[in-house]
């Protein structure tokens, strides 16, 4: 994706750009990318499975542990390497965003362990949000 802004502006928190519209544009661009002779279904578990690849890599962890994780066969493991050479913009400001909201609940007067408890939470929020194709 592309921005009118940094994840550095993000992270300073000169924008307001959040786990929902993050999601929201990346779904956007999911549907740009992928050919259309998918069922809905199909479509919708293939976008879950990005999202969370994103969320996996910004929070610091390897790709082939995500892939181990999701138990990838070889059609979703060739999907997932495909989506992963080009998904670093989109990591990086998920990363940036995930510390803003961090940085904010430590602001707040949160301890860390439960600023980052609070993110997480959220993220499981914003993922049970049913999204439609």
């Amino acid at each position: 994706m592309e921005w009118e802004f940094t994840p550095d502006d993000v992270v300073r928190g000169h924008v307001d750009y959040g786990l929902s519209e993050f999601r929201r544009d990346l779904l956007e661009e999911f549907r740009l990318n992928l050919p259309s002779e998918k069922q809905p279904a199909e479509l919708e578990r293939l976008f879950a499975i990005v999202y969370d690849m994103c969320y996996w890599l910004a929070t610091g962890r390897e790709f082939d542990e995500f892939e181990r994780e999701v138990g990838a066969d070889p059609y979703l493991s060739g999907f997932l390497r495909l989506v992963y050479r080009h998904c670093e913009p989109n990591v990086t400001m998920l990363g940036a965003i995930l510390q803003r909201v961090i940085m904010d609940n430590v602001e707040a007067g949160m301890p860390l362990e439960a600023a980052l408890e609070a993110v997480a939470s959220r993220h499981t929020e914003i993922t049970s949000i049913p999204i439609s194709i």
